[in-house]
């Protein structure tokens, strides 16, 4: 064999085995990396969906980004367990209403505390739940509801909460106000209303009820948990995907994982710690 047939030879050699070593050396921990499992929206990235704007204790100052807040923190724990890096993921925003409905989405998954329910899952995938909350009736000093103590103190008062959420469901089905529950198209706007005296209280989720109390009303105070039915469980949220979705099951596999060592325990204490429990009405 000549020398240059020689040379040509050791050097298909080498760019073989090369290509093996790039095989073996795709993906993490042995598996397939992200970018090679279709279903995402940008191959390589994880894309991330939230509010606009989006909210304390969830978020904070408005930046995901910053992994400050709790569902932040929860998203960049999901996209840890994925395999994607912090500077792999990208945020966008919707609207709660864009975000569940029907057809195509700009996000792999979105998190703005969507309540799991049925008629919901006609039309997007959830995740397994990632935090599961009360209802809680909240008021301020100046209003009337101060002083109410049971959910018979509540029914004869003006209530009000953010349409299309189980937080309407609960003030219909457990207070059941003589005059109906009146419909805001946000909770800001239903916080806006408690405080121009509109309505006598307002009814969130428990996270939201200590931060509209804490850093959004003047003498605000919360009246108390909507009690639960026997059996029932507390409102779960779940992240939202696409209908169908070929990650649903591995999103649900990240958040499970989660819950098992005891991340999302550690989260909520850090972002949705309260001063005490608000106490359950009767």
């Amino acid at each position: 064999m000549s020398r240059s047939r020689r040379i040509l030879v050791v050097a298909a050699g080498i760019a073989a085995a090369s290509l093996a070593l790039a095989g073996c050396s795709a993906g993490t921990s042995g598996g397939s990396s992200p970018s090679a499992d279709s279903g995402y929206v940008t191959p390589g990235k994880l894309t991330i969906g939230t509010a606009e704007p989006a909210y304390s204790p969830w978020v904070l100052d408005d930046k995901p980004q910053s992994g400050k807040g709790f569902e932040a923190a929860v998203a960049y724990a999901v996209a840890d367990k994925l395999g994607f890096t912090k500077s792999d993921v990208t945020w966008v925003r919707s609207t709660f209403d864009q975000a569940i409905a029907p057809g195509p989405k700009t996000f792999d998954f979105n998190l703005q505390q969507f309540s799991i329910t049925d008629e919901r899952k006609k039309a997007v995938d959830f995740s397994s739940p990632y935090y599961e909350t009360s209802q809680v009736v909240v008021t301020t000093a100046a209003s009337p509801a101060a002083k109410a103590t049971s959910i018979a103190d509540l029914k004869k008062l003006s209530i009000g909460a953010q349409t299309a959420t189980t937080s309407f469901d609960a003030a219909e089905k457990q207070i059941a106000p003589s005059g109906g529950v009146q419909a805001f198209n946000s909770n800001d706007d239903a916080k806006l209303a408690l405080e121009n005296k509109q309505v006598d209280a307002i009814v969130v989720d428990l996270p939201t009820a200590f931060y509209l109390r804490d850093a959004e009303l003047t003498d605000g105070k919360i009246v108390g948990q909507l009690p639960k039915a026997a059996g029932q469980q507390g409102d779960q949220f779940g992240l939202v995907l696409a209908k169908d979705s070929p990650l649903t099951t591995k999103v649900s596999k990240a958040v499970d994982a989660l819950r098992s060592d005891g991340t999302l325990d550690k989260l909520a204490a850090q972002w949705l710690a309260a001063d005490g429990n608000a106490p359950v009405l009767k």
